[in-house]
């Protein structure tokens, strides 16, 4: 249990001894103790309003109250150096700052660890972002969901959590299809024979130019293919060139994948059938004008859904279907999806579905990511002038750099339009929230190489008693709320909220350095100062890594 909770959970065990002392209430009679941080540092450490609770129960009033539960407070036991009555009956406490320091020893001692929680057990999350289709380069949407992923990953993986990354390869359907299409004509085209046009809804991208111009001269016997057996090539190759590219821009914005599934497999494997057989046993489908329904109503869609249509073919809907059937019975508890914001109407109908194979649906969860608007000099930049296309992920990493990307583009709630400015991106001031946060972590390295030139190097041997200064005390408290902020972050699958923390911790840090001078003449307070900028250093470093973004030793 972190400092932080092991302390509020002493505070809490003193009041509620303290209440039974005062003959305010029985054990059993005794409402939830609630603690919290008062947005103002001048009203304490803590706050409760548990006086104003008990009014009911104790027959008195709050004030009176709040004065027999300071007066039985055993205050040592409970850290507590002050306690004061405000307004109605709140109690605020004023901690002992001396149990703080046992934070910097649990941070120099976690090393890259330290924030971490041990593994939970049978919590397994199955976490699919990006998954764009096969069929061009990946742009500032997928961008931004390829951040959020990524980085909600590795928050989840902190908090304890079995968690699985996955790209769901659509290679299968319509698009790739016209993609096969696509390609073919610009493969005939180079060999001279403009006898095959572009399927209508095809691709004209320089992609599938080079596409074609590489296989007619490499591969030129792929004309001398049957129709089908040529289509079914083109596909394939499509999709690798495709894939190959994505996984590249992927891997280089420092974005990984455990699991690459391919829709193709789902048909293949025969999986569709299986569920379409698993939910017509179940009762929920239905045949309706020469077409296959699922009754997506049972569970509050607002209309019925078709799986397989007039001629046959099976609807975008069924695989997804399957393909969620599929991440259940690989032994998944929770499925969460981060989709684009074109998919708000999806929701609940793949909901509904998981109902009808009978899963409940709360094992689904969805985050509909907002779009992003790319700024420059205070106008959107909606077209590359290099193409003339939209922005690529290339282009922005070729722009901005991974870190700025990658921090920018996590900085706010995913469920929210953001606008991301270039240029700030790529400046080098405080005003530049990455710049700012990496420039804490190279400042600190600075003074631990001085320091160690010295022959000074952080030890958890040091006399913490040497930290009195005000801003080391807020320091030390900021440091302390890095597990519980995973924690937060994970639960309400928030990763802005670890940017926002580090931002935090980052302020902290420049207010504690510009109030008091680290290596000083006095060697044991040196020491000590030098242990707490090292458990900010590992701290900062830690919260940057969950965001993927580097943590520079100089800069």
């Amino acid at each position: 249990m972190n400092i932080i909770e092991q302390v509020k959970q002493k505070l809490v065990e003193e009041i509620k001894k303290s209440i039974q002392q005062a003959q305010l209430a029985d054990v059993n009679e005794i409402p939830e103790i609630k603690i919290e941080i008062p947005k103002d540092n001048k009203n304490g450490d803590y706050s409760t309003n548990i006086a104003m609770v008990l009014t009911k129960i104790a027959k008195r009033n709050p004030r009176e109250i709040a004065t027999a539960i300071v007066e039985n407070l055993d205050t040592t036991a409970a850290q507590v150096e002050k306690v004061d009555i405000a307004g109605p009956g709140f109690i605020n406490f004023y901690l002992d700052s001396a149990y703080l320091t046992a934070i910097i020893t649990e941070a120099i001692n976690n090393g890259d660890q330290f924030g971490h929680k041990k593994v939970k057990n049978g919590e397994n999350i199955l976490l699919e972002y990006v998954s764009a289709n096969p069929t061009g380069d990946l742009h500032i949407g997928h961008a931004r969901n390829a951040a959020v992923g990524d980085t909600l990953a590795n928050i989840l993986e902190a908090a304890g959590y079995n968690v699985t990354r996955e790209y769901y390869i659509n290679d299968a359907g319509n698009q790739i299809t016209n993609l096969a299409r696509s390609i073919e004509a610009r493969y005939f085209e180079a060999l001279g024979d403009d006898s095959f046009e572009m399927p209508e809804g095809g691709y004209h991208g320089k992609d599938i130019i080079n596409i074609g111009k590489d296989l007619a001269e490499k591969q030129p016997e792929i004309k001398d293919l049957d129709e089908e057996t040529r289509i079914k090539t083109f596909r394939q190759l499509g999709v690798d060139y495709e894939m190959q590219k994505l996984r590249k821009d992927l891997a280089d914005f420092n974005t990984h994948y455990d699991n690459w599934f391919s829709e193709t497999t789902l048909y293949e494997s025969g999986e569709i059938k299986q569920v379409l057989n698993k939910m017509t046993e179940l009762g929920y489908t239905y045949e309706e004008d020469g077409a296959t329904w699922l009754r997506t109503t049972d569970f509050s869609d607002d209309k019925d859904r078709v799986l397989i249509k007039k001629d046959g073919n099976y609807t975008y809907f069924l695989p997804d279907i399957a393909y969620h059937f599929d991440k259940i019975e690989r032994g998944n508890d929770i499925l969460i999806n981060l989709f684009g914001a074109d998919h708000h109407g999806y929701i609940q109908r793949l909901k509904a579905s998981m109902e009808t194979f009978g899963v409940d649906s709360e094992r689904l969860e969805i985050q509909i990511m907002q779009m992003v608007r790319l700024m420059q000099d205070g106008q959107e930049v909606k077209m590359s002038k290099r193409t003339g296309n939209a922005i690529t992920l290339r282009e922005i990493m070729d722009e901005v750099g991974v870190d700025a990307a990658r921090y920018f583009l996590t900085m706010r709630s995913p469920d929210t339009h953001f606008d991301f400015d270039m240029e700030l991106a790529k400046q080098e001031s405080q005003d530049n929230p990455v710049y700012y946060a990496q420039y804490a972590h190279a400042r600190i390295c600075s003074i631990l190489k001085q320091a160690k030139e010295k022959g000074i190097e952080p030890s958890t041997d040091a006399d913490y008693s040497f930290i009195t200064n005000d801003k080391a005390i807020e320091l030390m408290k900021k440091i302390a709320e890095f597990e519980p902020t995973i924690e937060s972050a994970a639960t309400h699958r928030a990763p802005h909220r670890i940017t926002n923390y580090i931002q935090d911790l980052a302020a902290h840090f420049h207010k504690f350095y510009n109030d008091e001078k680290v290596l000083t003449d006095d060697l044991e307070k040196t020491k000590a100062l030098i242990a707490l900028i090292d458990a900010v250093r590992i701290t900062l470093h830690n919260a940057l890594n969950l965001v993927g973004v580097t943590a520079p030793e100089s800069m």
